[in-house]
């Protein structure tokens, strides 16, 4: 595969930014098959954005030559008390996981899936280096930085928490990745490791951050970033703890259908939209023509061939909220349903029983 094109793959959509271009072309242009890390914390059932919109993007980077590791990562998750701190439920949790990311991804000898207690278990080279970071920043920086785990700085939390962002940007290191990714959400630990880097002359890996999928509420500012744009995203993003915004894995065609129809989505609106969003992030990478069908008295059904032209007809009022709502939750249904069949067998189905003993909190 030629240079321009492996480029191309990393840098497409879900991509929205690269830190950086020009070092993300020289590492395709100097290595074959350079290290990819993803890290996930473990807590409640994958939905669209956590599964597909990502999944795209480690599609890409495998398709690229990329090396790609997902880190499940059951220390992040108990710091951050998902499955209330049971850690035993925590890694149980992290198999559920660990089936989601192989079938969507296939059998793949480039793509390793591995838990994070793995980098730690008697491992004092890993203990070194998350003292090192911790010595190299502040707890002011660091306290910025508590929005990749979800919570604001001026929440209170435990202090262990608080070792989130070094443990996050010591699995980066131990893992001497190439490629880190992670959605929008995470920039601030990217960024604070590169600063990192540069004070202990380590590698800087490109950065690459993903389109935070938006949940089918409206969207709100809740004072997770300084940057009102980025804010938005991270605060309006598909969540498990906010289960009325999020379509499952395993949500049945009915309720795919039900919860589109009560997407926020105005008429001719186009930024912010949910319902074009799981369009322009979804359907149009599964699908090379969305067909959305109407009664002939409004026009009759209407093919689409891309996501600006889709976007375009929207927001000039060609195409009523109500229809693409139709078409967007037909779609979704024909789209989810091979993995939603995959863990409706016996086998797999032991995999959720963990979600139903415990509350998902965020």
């Amino acid at each position: 595969m030629d240079l321009e094109t492996r480029v191309h793959l990393a840098k497409q959509f879900p991509a929205e930014e690269i830190i950086t271009e020009q070092e993300l072309h020289h590492l395709f242009q100097t290595n074959a098959h350079p290290k990819h890390y993803i890290g996930f914390e473990i807590s409640g059932y994958l939905h669209l954005g956590s599964l597909f919109v990502t999944g795209y993007k480690i599609r890409d980077l495998l398709e690229a030559g990329c090396e790609c590791t997902i880190l499940l990562a059951d220390w992040h998750s108990w710091i951050n008390n998902k499955f209330n701190g049971d850690l035993e439920k925590i890694r149980m949790a992290a198999k559920y996981f660990e089936e989601g990311f192989k079938f969507f991804l296939g059998n793949n000898k480039k793509l390793k899936i591995i838990l994070g207690s793995d980098l730690y278990h008697d491992n004092d080279g890993y203990w070194n280096k998350f003292v090192k970071i911790s010595k190299a920043i502040t707890l002011a920086r660091v306290t910025r930085c508590l929005t990749i785990a979800g919570r604001k700085e001026n929440e209170t939390l435990e202090f262990g928490q608080y070792l989130y962002p070094s443990l996050q940007a010591s699995d980066i290191w131990e893992l001497d990745v190439d490629i880190a990714h992670a959605g929008m959400d995470q920039r601030k630990v990217h960024v604070l490791y590169r600063e990192v880097a540069d004070k202990l002359k380590l590698k800087k890996p490109v950065m690459i951050h993903t389109h935070l999928l938006s949940g089918l509420g409206e969207p709100e500012l809740a004072g997770f970033d300084e940057n009102p744009e980025l804010d938005k995203k991270i605060s309006s993003k598909m969540s498990k703890s906010k289960p009325w915004t999020a379509i499952y894995i395993h949500d049945s065609d009915s309720e795919i259908k039900d919860k589109v129809s009560k997407a926020w989505c105005p008429e001719k609106v186009v930024e912010n939209n949910p319902v074009l969003d799981i369009c322009r992030s979804i359907i149009f990478r599964e699908k090379k023509i969305f067909e959305i069908e109407r009664q002939k008295k409004f026009g009759g059904s209407i093919l689409f061939h891309s996501y600006p032209q889709l976007e375009r007809e929207y927001s000039i009022g060609k195409l009523h909220p109500q229809d693409l709502k139709i078409g967007v939750g037909v779609a979704l249904a024909e789209i989810i349903k091979p993995v939603r069949k995959h863990f409706d067998k016996a086998q797999n189905k032991k995999l959720l029983q963990v979600f139903k003993e415990t509350e998902i909190t965020r």
